[in-house]
């Protein structure tokens, strides 16, 4: 029944271009000839960025990844028609945390995403290898929502694995508010909850000791202030200021514990310079 419906249907469609008058065939061809220059500008066209941050500390999810020194961080980033391929790396310039003491190249990412549009809602899903040395690398799969709307709302999900089974969870807002015609102040804020499901990442007691415990707590909380401004067709540079503190008892021990320089908040800040063809 179904393969007849739709010979019928294939038919009558055949017949009805065979009927059309010969001026009404010009002016499709016409019109035909024009859509296809207006349909390639709409093409999606792979993308290309670059960035490299100078920054006075580096920060993970409010842990501090050095002391006493400058890191450089260079990102490369490929994208084309929702996919996107992200490499990203850490250049301490004194690395107490791998206890080098001296200009070395530390951690490695492979971010491999992608993004569908909603309405105003952005779905993106991937995977995170995060190339580290000194510790076992990680891996993380996450799924990220993020809103075209008022303070540009996210909520982000990384599930761990690989080596240190987990979940991170994070809501985020931002806002950017234009100060002349390409200048912009932007405004970012986020807090973010850990789940640990191993051994390895554990509470932490008042005197800073590891316990038994697994860690499950509201973890950080990150607030930033940054200024882009864009020069040449492609370039923008940005100054920017952080500020990353611990959100609950549990937290506090555990970043005091774990930290360095034996705090749990930080201010921090740097210089980004980023290129987008």
């Amino acid at each position: 029944m179904r393969k007849c419906f739709w010979r019928v249907t294939v038919l009558l469609l055949a017949l009805m271009a065979l009927s059309l008058p010969a001026l009404a065939q010009e002016k499709i061809e016409e019109k035909a000839a024009v859509e296809p220059a207006s349909a390639a500008k709409e093409e999606p066209k792979p993308y290309f960025s670059a960035a490299a941050a100078g920054l006075s500390k580096y920060i993970f999810r409010g842990y501090e990844q050095s002391k006493d020194s400058v890191v450089i961080q260079p990102s490369l980033t490929v994208g084309y028609r929702g996919f996107e391929v992200n490499l990203w790396g850490n250049l301490d310039t004194n690395d107490n945390y791998t206890k080098a003491y001296k200009a070395n190249w530390n951690e490695t990412d492979l971010t491999l995403s992608y993004t569908h549009e909603l309405g105003p809602v952005k779905l993106t899903g991937g995977y995170i290898y995060y190339a580290l040395e000194g510790v076992d690398d990680s891996q993380e799969l996450f799924l990220k929502i993020a809103g075209n709307f008022l303070l540009s709302p996210t909520l982000a999900i990384y599930q761990e694995i690989a080596n240190y089974p987990g979940t991170y969870l994070n809501l985020g807002i931002s806002h950017s508010f234009n100060l002349t015609k390409e200048i912009t102040l932007d405004l970012g804020a986020s807090i973010g909850y850990q789940i640990s499901n191993t051994d390895k990442i554990v509470k932490y007691n008042s005197n800073l000791q590891p316990t038994t415990d697994k860690y499950n707590a509201l973890h950080d909380g990150n607030f930033s202030v940054g200024l882009t401004v864009p020069f040449g067709k492609y370039f923008s540079v940005k100054p920017v200021l952080y500020y990353s503190v611990a959100l609950s008892d549990d937290a506090k021990n555990r970043i005091k514990g774990t930290s360095l320089s034996n705090n749990n908040d930080f201010l921090y800040g740097g210089l980004i310079l980023t290129a987008a063809f």
